[in-house]
């Protein structure tokens, strides 16, 4: 008797725990969660984390906190979320470029992207636009690519290592020329100079760009990505102007530190692609000139991990830097 009592006791203590258990991971959350946005205010991943945790707030019966952590190009803020306390309640808005463009920049990141995150969902991609100056004497792809040779041509980005850095080093590399980058401290000020005429061209999220293309102030001659923009489906791809094969599409996503419970990691993917799918999320998203995206955590991963492949070849033909 005492022998078959022994043998069932771990069952016995199963069946005592479950209950417990549930309502532990049923608990979550119990408390504010944080969404860390690793830009300053005003930005398309800030604007994208704001609309995510008003649509989160929602659905998980929780205070849903936008926390803006800027500088070094996104990596402080995600850095900050590498090593936060993975049990629910901190999570990064990101954007690609500390994730899968800064490793193959920055020799020493203080963070590992493919090892201290846990991917939760993606949210959207964006198509960035070849912008430039009316009275840049630029008109269209072949211009570009023709004063570019001539050794006389510049653009603009809002710093060294951002996606509008290195989409213009992926077009040097594919256009076989050597467009000089100048980089700025932000899309602010090198839209400034792009309307003033201090420089003639950008490559650009079309946030900062498209009002100032309907004042008549900027001209968009291509989108960067692969296909047509469902926001903008008038403007060309670079692909479709001469640059056979050029997809240059900047993404946003959901990542947590690494070690988020997979039953959090679950739920938070299933709310976020429910909201993505709603009408007005997307007509909020193609307002900011993005699509949103749909996959598991998996396929995430493994999108990221692809991603990081794509731009690290990009980098070392470029020979770009954050100098």
């Amino acid at each position: 008797m005492k022998r078959h009592f022994l043998r069932t006791l771990p069952a016995l203590l199963a069946l005592s725990m479950s209950p417990l258990l549930a309502t532990a991971q049923a608990a979550w959350p119990a408390k504010p969660i944080t969404l860390v946005s690793p830009y300053a205010a005003g930005g398309t991943t800030d604007l994208l984390a704001r609309l995510l945790a008003s649509k989160l707030q929602g659905v998980l019966g929780q205070t849903v906190i936008v926390e803006n952590k800027g500088g070094a190009g996104g990596n402080i803020g995600t850095d900050y979320v590498s090593k936060a306390k993975p049990d629910g309640y901190t999570f990064l808005v990101a954007s690609s470029g500390p994730l899968v463009i800064a490793p193959s920049l920055y020799p020493k990141l203080p963070y590992q992207p493919n090892s201290d995150f846990t991917p939760v969902a993606p949210l959207a991609s964006a198509a960035f636009v070849i912008a430039v100056n009316p009275n840049s004497g630029l008109t269209s792809i072949k211009d570009i690519v023709a004063k570019a040779k001539s050794g006389n041509l510049a653009f603009a980005s809002a710093g060294s290592g951002t996606p509008q850095h290195i989409i213009g080093e992926m077009f040097n590399v594919q256009a076989g020329v050597k467009i000089q980058h100048i980089p700025y401290k932000g899309s602010g000020p090198a839209m400034n100079d792009l309307v003033g005429g201090q420089v003639p061209m950008s490559f650009e999220n079309p946030v900062p760009i498209m009002p100032q293309v309907k004042a008549g102030k900027l001209k968009v001659l291509a989108v960067t990505s692969a296909k047509r923009s469902a926001a903008f489906p008038d403007i060309p791809t670079v692909s479709e102007l001469g640059l056979k094969g050029f997809d240059a599409q900047p993404w946003y996503g959901l990542l947590g530190p690494a070690g988020v419970p997979a039953e959090i990691t679950e739920r938070l993917n299933k709310e976020v692609r429910t909201i993505l799918a709603s009408t007005d999320v997307k007509a909020r998203l193609f307002a900011l000139g993005a699509e949103p995206m749909d996959m598991t955590p998996q396929a995430f991963k493994t999108f990221i991990a692809a991603d990081t492949q794509k731009w690290t070849a990009v980098v070392k033909a470029s020979g770009a830097t954050v100098d």
